[in-house]
């Protein structure tokens, strides 16, 4: 079983200033990650999950587009107050519009 739901609450300890903290920590990581491969062209395999393409493959240059757009998306469409009304995530809508399950 997941607790990948967890990582949506604070848990014991945790505060929003240490999870800003740690996420501008993440994303120093990320950007020094994306620096440091020769060519934002170069590709690596992906797993077969229908979230991502399906030619099975994409660039740095996709990944690093990828983050900002899913950055985007989640703040922009406010999924925290849409997951509150319904409980369901993204990826359960997604499966659920594709006739597919989740999970």
């Amino acid at each position: 079983e997941s607790n990948w739901h967890e990582c949506f609450v604070l848990a014991e300890g945790e505060t929003i200033a240490g999870q800003l903290a740690y996420w501008e920590k993440v994303a120093a990581e990320t950007e020094a990650f994306l620096r440091s491969v020769p060519s934002l062209d170069d590709t690596f395999a992906l797993p077969n999950d229908p979230w991502f393409p399906p030619e099975g493959r994409v660039s740095m240059r996709w990944v690093a587009l990828h983050l900002i757009r899913e950055t985007a998306r989640h703040a922009g469409h406010a999924d925290i107050i849409r997951e509150s009304l319904d409980g369901k995530t993204a990826f359960e809508l997604v499966a659920q519009e594709q006739g597919t399950s989740w999970g």
